[in-house]
């Protein structure tokens, strides 16, 4: 069976993170900032161009998984800090996220920050660059509760795919079961 990666469900956990990787790379901060606010898988992250995100509202791309039109608002956390980016990196025009040789970053580069900050901040769940994305869904839905969304924000065929996706399992299930009176 395939090693499957997990949300992060514990949301000063996700900060945690976020706080480590802005000391060590405004990049990193950025990627991950976006990462868990948009639900955009790290191949469409990592193809942004200064272009696509400079003075704008909205991003607006073609997935490169799935060929579909994209477009969402860039909430206010995410417009401060790539204002901030662009002006520390001094980028105007081309790749967004580059790394040391001056080339468009890899998600294995990504994957190596990701898993170096979880080992240094002691996190032991199965983390990779799709814990991201798999982390924005598990958060949307426990702040919306609104699984039909969600599936349509991260383009899945069915709901029960996206609640598997998010690591809803049957433990929570039946907990809420359990809770629930009317």
């Amino acid at each position: 069976m395939k090693n499957l990666v997990e949300p992060i469900k514990n949301k000063k956990t996700l900060c945690k993170i976020e706080n480590y990787l802005s000391e060590k790379s405004k990049r990193n901060q950025l990627i991950w900032a976006f990462g868990i606010n948009s639900g955009l898988r790290v191949s469409d992250i990592l193809g942004l161009n200064v272009e696509d995100v400079k003075n704008k509202t909205y991003i607006e791309i073609r997935e490169k998984k799935t060929g579909k039109y994209k477009r969402f608002p860039l909430n206010n956390k995410l417009r401060f800090l790539i204002k901030n980016y662009l002006k520390t990196e001094n980028l105007s025009e081309g790749a967004l996220f580059i790394g040391k040789k001056h080339c468009r970053l890899h998600r294995s580069q990504v994957y190596r920050f990701l898993n170096e900050a979880c080992n240094t901040l002691g996190i032991e769940e199965n983390i990779g660059t799709h814990s991201m994305r798999k982390s924005f869904g598990f958060h949307f839905y426990k702040q919306y509760n609104n699984i039909a969304l969600l599936q349509k924000i991260l383009n899945h065929s069915s709901p029960a795919i996206t609640l598997r996706y998010i690591g809803i399992d049957q433990d929570e299930i039946d907990f809420s079961y359990k809770n629930f009176e009317l």
